[in-house]
């Protein structure tokens, strides 16, 4: 029965001051919040995300692609079937490696990716407007992290 004490005092330590636990919910809530501001186009937040790391000169693997996002591949590939299935993506055998794919925005998905940025602006000037003069640190932050 002892234990029980400090175990909860624990959580809540935890609770309190865990950068991962706090950086979850910090992601959650941004993301709940973009996927809003998304909704009128038919994307997510991550969608358009996706879009943006698609947003090349020459169409990316789908390893750089994973790199940029912090994701595997797989989930990387999976994210793309719904964009595939709406026209804004093409994924295809990398000619200089067959073994890999590539993908490449349509333009469709140029379209909506002009359609997304101008949402994603107004969206982010205000989440950074609460920040005050924090962001710039929490970008440093997370950038020292990641």
């Amino acid at each position: 029965m002892s234990n029980v004490p400090a175990a909860f005092a624990a959580t809540m330590h935890i609770r309190d001051h865990c950068l991962c636990l706090h950086a979850q919910r910090a992601a959650r809530a941004l993301s709940r919040r973009f996927d809003v501001a998304f909704r009128p186009l038919g994307i997510t937040s991550g969608q358009f995300s996706l879009l943006n790391a698609l947003n090349r000169p020459k169409p990316p693997t789908i390893g750089a692609v994973a790199e940029v996002l912090a994701m595997d591949r797989t989930t990387v590939t999976a994210n793309l079937k719904p964009l595939e299935r709406m026209g804004a993506v093409t994924v295809s055998v990398d000619p200089e490696d067959r073994r890999g794919r590539r993908a490449a925005l349509t333009d469709a998905g140029r379209a909506l990716l002009a359609r997304a940025t101008p949402v994603w602006i107004e969206e982010h000037a205000r989440v950074e407007a609460g920040l005050d003069s924090a962001a710039d640190a929490l970008r440093a932050g997370l950038r020292s992290i990641a």
